[in-house]
């Protein structure tokens, strides 16, 4: 099956029209008619070769929402027309312990969305930047959104995941003091999920014409980071703290302002490393710096169902394919609030190019 696409060719190229080949839906598959598409900065990063390994051409997407078109003669849990998601994940091993324990991001053969080795033609998967996808029926999740906010429920696929899932596993609820670096693509949904959890939530930013905006999306403090009043108020006061910001800073800011057994979990994927942090601030409290890739499929299940229960959806713009590329440099300025989503049904109208095998 052909679809429309937009993807790169070269990653100092813009992304552009072109038609990808869809296989025909196994025994055990999901086709989707791709409704939205969110934009995440991990797209910018692969399809411009700053993150190594890309393969082109290479077509992004990894916050996908749409509809059932079809499904295989095994699928029993989804049925044509219901409303579903994919997202960072299309395939796993399926059999290690990380996959018995529904935890197939953290499996060393998760195929993710976009860019990793397929059966499928060209080679290497390609993503949600297109008209429709083939998934096994494992890694399709079910949307109880109502419809009507479909486009605003695909940055959960990602950004929701990324931020919920550590926010479950350090235990973020009434009683904890929880603080969200960054306010933005993912540390929207890391203070609205917060909130949702019961957290008492203060949102960091360098930014102070921020606060009103983090007041609104739930928090209850908002520090401005580079003041150091400010910060020096908050010292040993933290029971979680999850770091959103995509791009090299000072982690010792942030790790002092963690109590005795405090954690600091860290999202946000720089280009470039950061500084190590001073070990004694690590020692002397017994605190943890740690990472956390978005989550596993139940959990992501579960995600998306506590979403709904609680009507969090992102921020979001929405946009038409042919403004990818404005997109990503507004991206880069930080002129998004708070992310933006591709109407895939401008995809039809890009005037493709050839076929790419």
């Amino acid at each position: 099956m052909l679809v429309n696409a937009y993807g790169a060719h070269a990653g100092n190229q813009p992304l552009q029209p072109l038609r990808i080949t869809r296989r025909a839906p196994g025994a055990h598959d999901v086709q989707i008619d791709i409704a939205f598409c969110g934009i995440c900065h991990s797209d910018l990063h692969q399809v411009r070769s700053e993150w190594e390994g890309t393969q082109y051409p290479c077509v992004p997407g990894h916050e996908i929402v749409g509809r059932v078109t079809a499904v295989g003669a095994h699928v029993a849990t989804f049925k044509p027309g219901d409303l579903v998601g994919i997202g960072c994940i299309v395939d796993s091993c399926k059999h290690c312990a990380d996959c018995d324990e529904g935890l197939e991001n953290y499996c060393d053969g998760m195929i993710g969305t976009y860019n990793f080795p397929t059966a499928d033609a060209p080679g290497w998967t390609q993503g949600g930047y297109s008209q429709a996808i083939v998934v096994h029926e494992r890694y399709v999740l079910r949307i109880r959104h109502p419809e009507a906010q479909l486009a605003a429920v695909a940055p959960l696929l990602c950004a929701g995941i990324t931020t919920y899932s550590p926010l479950r596993h350090w235990q973020a609820g009434p009683g904890k003091k929880v603080g969200v670096v960054g306010i933005g693509g993912l540390g929207h949904m890391g203070i609205k999920l917060a909130h949702a959890m019961g957290a008492h939530v203060v949102a960091f930013t360098t930014s102070p014409s921020k606060r009103e905006a983090a007041l609104q999306l739930g928090a209850d403090e908002v520090v401005v980071s580079r003041n150091p009043e400010e910060m020096a108020a908050h010292l040993k006061s933290f029971d979680f703290i999850l770091n959103t910001v995509a791009a090299p800073h000072d982690l010792d800011a942030f790790m002092v302002l963690l109590k005795r057994d405090g954690a600091m979990t860290l999202v946000g994927a720089p280009a470039t490393p950061h500084d190590a942090p001073n070990v004694f601030n690590l020692i002397m409290k017994r605190r943890t710096l740690a990472g956390s890739m978005i989550g596993g499929i139940p959990q992501t299940q579960e995600m998306l169902d506590f979403c709904a229960e609680h009507g969090i959806v992102a921020d979001i713009e929405l946009i038409q394919a042919g403004e990818i590329n404005e997109a990503y440099e507004r991206m880069l300025r930080g002129e998004v609030k708070y992310r933006f989503v591709i109407d895939n049904a401008s995809l039809g109208s890009t005037g493709a190019s050839t076929p790419v095998s």
